[in-house]
């Protein structure tokens, strides 16, 4: 979104916030200007309230299908372009020139590396 030249909000879990709070804090130290990362903390009335608001106009959401469903229903309803990628663990994005064995390695080594 910020490389765009546009602001954004991250609402992370209420359940385990901490990391969506270390990458905030990364964005601040590695230059990010005030006001463009804007972290909300909350549960479904704030959700709501992102999915209500005009002044949001996209929405991009991981996690779960229940809330996923929610979200994109309730924010596509109100004019939102919603990007919902449901039931998702360890999401990536591959470009054309990776290194696709070492690639296949790096995820399935963050998917399952420390599962016991």
């Amino acid at each position: 979104a910020c490389t765009a030249g546009n602001t954004f909000a991250m609402k992370p879990s209420e359940k385990t916030p901490g990391a969506c709070m270390l990458l905030a804090q990364l964005a601040e130290e590695a230059g990010l200007p005030p006001g463009v990362l804007n972290i909300i903390h909350g549960s479904v009335p704030t959700v709501n309230f992102l999915c209500d608001a005009p002044q949001i106009k996209a929405i991009s959401f991981v996690g779960g299908n229940t809330a996923g469903e929610y979200i994109h229903a309730r924010g596509t309803a109100n004019g939102k372009r919603v990007q919902a990628n449901l039931g998702a663990k360890n999401h990536a994005t591959i470009l054309p020139d990776a290194d696709r064995e070492a690639t296949v390695r790096a995820i399935s080594g963050a998917a399952f590396g420390a599962a016991g």
